[in-house]
């Protein structure tokens, strides 16, 4: 979970969600998490195939549609506070996919890790345009509050560009997350490129 966290923006894209994933491989990241908020089933589960495809050396994620990655066979999903407990979709995914879960607060990390999410997407850092509903940012104060606590892989997301991602990084972010920064831009690929260079 080290470095990038790739996650699509179909309403973003320059070039489509096929082409930013074959970019975002390309560039080395190590997870792709497929969101679509918009689409109707049947255009999810078309989209989710090709985007696994392409994902055979990388993790293959899927937000919130358990069915969907059920039915592509993707390594997991990502879990926010309001979809499926973590509780019954394990139980639905068994023991050995990836479930990740959005944290807004050191509450919900504690309980999230508690319940056994394999990693915690720490969100909204700062103020972001991508998710309407991403709640009143919280600062990388947050991300070393959870850090503190934290045994498994903390993301962080929300907000996050070239300028503030240092900070992000050496607040304790495991890896980051940023959307418009990356998939609104001409060269995803090398875009991607520069927020890893900061890990290493």
């Amino acid at each position: 979970m080290k470095g990038f966290y790739f996650i699509t923006d179909a309403s973003l894209s320059r070039a489509g969600n096929l082409s930013d994933v074959r970019r975002a491989v390309a560039a080395g990241v190590r997870v792709v998490q497929y969101r679509n908020k918009h689409a109707q089933t049947r255009q999810m589960l078309e989209d989710a195939l090709k985007l696994k495809a392409t994902c055979k050396r990388v993790v293959f994620l899927v937000n919130d549609r358990i069915d969907i990655a059920l039915a592509v066979d993707a390594d997991g999903v990502h879990l926010g506070q309001y979809d499926m407990p973590y509780k019954q979709t394990r139980k639905l995914l068994g023991k050995n996919k990836i479930i990740g879960v959005t944290v807004h607060n050191l509450k919900e990390a504690k309980a999230a890790q508690k319940q056994g999410a394999d990693y915690l997407g720490v969100s909204p850092i700062f103020a972001t345009g991508t998710k309407k509903d991403a709640g009143k940012p919280a600062g990388v104060k947050l991300i070393r509050e959870i850090k503190k606590i934290a045994k498994i892989p903390v993301i962080a997301i929300g907000g996050i560009n070239l300028e503030n991602a240092r900070e992000v990084i050496d607040a304790g972010a495991d890896g980051l997350c940023a959307i418009s920064a990356v998939v609104a831009k001409h060269d995803v690929k090398k875009e991607i490129e520069k927020f890893q260079q900061l890990f290493e």
